[in-house]
């Protein structure tokens, strides 16, 4: 017996079939929820819901990323630890989300999106509740709880933007997720703004993590009695070019042949680079700033002073809404007049992000207003990315490879970006410190996160390599012709089994 998803007659959890195709056509009597419908199987009504919801899980998800950063003080004083351990909190979570992401991207082209969301967001809340009641000999076991959150957001983000994908087509689709994109940055100022004052009033930074775990179970809740799975790539689809997933080693090499997509792909590993080493730094070296300038007094007892999280994540909230309606708005106006409009919004966002950057980690030393003042608009600028690129990778891959894709694109970004620039920040901020003074605590971290207005600039160059390719290859995605002798997967029996195009007729 199959597990069948509730909302869905026609999507099996272990079936290789896609979505039951043609079977609305066996009755020409829609249901009081097709009514409305268009091809991906929904109605106006519940594809809009259905955004919403994932809307929510996105910026829960990002909301408990960052409590750990809008608390950090107080976890670095409550295990006394250094800025390398310290950043292991940070990499421990990206590399478990970046290693497991391949694996949710191939289920989430072969079976039912919506039950391994919930699985896997169900997980990630018990794991987080879990993380809270670690005491204070054993950050051993806080490094492996974050790890194990990462399961959630593995399960979740390589495959709601798929869904997406399936339910909106063209300036539609890119409004929807420029819409889902805004749950990113509001969601991780909501985690420092959260994280900041469940402290200040429990007196105790372990509440801060009980927060996320309740809504992660209504997230659930709401994933199961309201979204619904879409057919795969049903609302894109032309009668001439009728799709068939191939097998994970063709969908590959078709990935790296690619070159928009490999290219947009090392621009996102620039962003996730520079939003993982300022996500967890950023309080804590506002803090540091603010006790090398006399303004504060160093955390000596708990709870330490996290009022700089609560102003960073109000910052974060505000940069993120105008930062993503700026890039969106900007590449709409500028798709008129030519094709190569959004990877040239990205490169002008990253160039751009890059001088504030810098000029906000150097003013910290002088003055508080003038850091805060830039770090706004570097913020700002940064976050013109985040649906242009989801958007870029949609358009230049095929719909039967877009979870693998998105899984890709998670493992390279993360693996060369925020997976280790959290660690790295912490570990070059000590190995340049010469005195264990509150001066040099200061001092090094503001030299370690000069890097990222580097990396920005490497960023920027590859989305402006990305313009050379992206009007062909979003051609050759929306014209294309599977080869006669590519391997495809057909159902047999329950079963997967791998044949030629030729033998199967379309």
């Amino acid at each position: 017996m199959s597990l069948v998803d509730p909302m869905s007659d026609t999507t099996p959890f272990f079936s290789d079939d896609n979505e039951g195709e043609g079977s609305a056509e066996k009755d020409d009597r829609p249901s009081p929820e097709q009514e409305e419908d268009s091809p991906s199987g929904l109605s106006h009504i519940r594809a809009h819901l259905t955004v919403v919801v994932l809307c929510y899980i996105n910026l829960l998800n990002y909301m408990d990323r960052f409590t750990v950063a809008g608390v950090l003080p107080d976890i670095e004083h409550f295990f006394n630890i250094s800025d390398g351990k310290s950043g292991l909190l940070q990499t421990v979570f990206i590399c478990s989300y970046m290693i497991l992401a391949p694996l949710f991207g191939y289920l989430g082209d072969r079976y039912n999106r919506k039950m391994i969301m919930c699985v896997g967001i169900g997980f990630w809340s018990v794991v987080t509740l879990a993380s809270s009641f670690v005491g204070k000999d054993y950050f051993w076991a806080l490094l492996l709880t974050r790890g194990l959150v990462g399961v959630g957001e593995a399960s979740y983000s390589t495959i709601a933007p798929t869904i997406i994908a399936d339910l909106f087509i063209k300036e539609k689709r890119t409004n929807m997720l420029s819409i889902f994109y805004f749950a990113i940055p509001v969601g991780s100022g909501l985690g420092y703004i959260v994280g900041s004052a469940v402290d200040n009033r429990a007196k105790d930074w372990h509440w801060a993590l009980r927060v996320t775990p309740a809504l992660g179970l209504v997230a659930v809740l709401l994933l199961v009695c309201v979204v619904k799975e879409p057919k795969r790539g049903a609302i894109e689809a032309r009668p001439e070019h009728t799709l068939q997933r191939t097998g994970w080693l063709a969908d590959m090499k078709a990935l790296c042949k690619n070159n928009s997509f490999v290219l947009s792909t090392f621009g996102f590993t620039a962003v996730a680079f520079v939003t993982g080493s300022l996500a967890l730094w950023a309080p804590a070296f506002l803090f540091r700033a603010a006790v090398f300038t006399g303004e504060k007094q160093p955390c000596v007892v708990e709870p330490c002073d996290t009022s700089d999280s609560l102003y960073f994540g109000i910052i974060t909230c505000v940069t993120g809404v105008l930062g993503v309606a700026m890039g969106v708005g900007v590449s709409q106006w500028l798709r008129k007049r030519t094709p190569r409009a959004d990877p040239l919004v990205c490169a002008a966002g990253l160039l751009l992000a890059a001088p504030f950057l810098y000029l906000s980690i150097i003013f910290a030393q002088k003055s508080t207003v003038a850091t805060y003042f830039f770090i706004f608009f570097g913020e700002m600028f940064l976050c013109m990315n985040w649906a242009i690129v989801a958007d870029i990778l949609l358009y230049v891959v095929v719909p039967t490879r877009r979870s693998t894709a998105e899984a890709f694109q998670i493992v390279i970004s993360h693996l060369l970006g925020d997976a280790g620039s959290p660690y790295l920040i912490g570990v070059v901020s000590d190995s340049l410190k010469q005195a264990d003074s509150y001066m040099w605590q200061f001092r090094s971290l503001q030299l370690s996160l000069l890097l990222c207005s580097f990396v920005a600039v490497v960023g920027g160059a590859f989305f402006l390599a990305t313009a050379l390719f992206i009007e062909k290859d979003r051609q050759i995605a929306e014209n294309y012709v599977q080869a006669d002798d590519a391997p495809i997967i057909v159902p047999k029996r329950g079963r997967s089994t791998k044949v030629p195009v030729s033998s199967v007729l379309i």
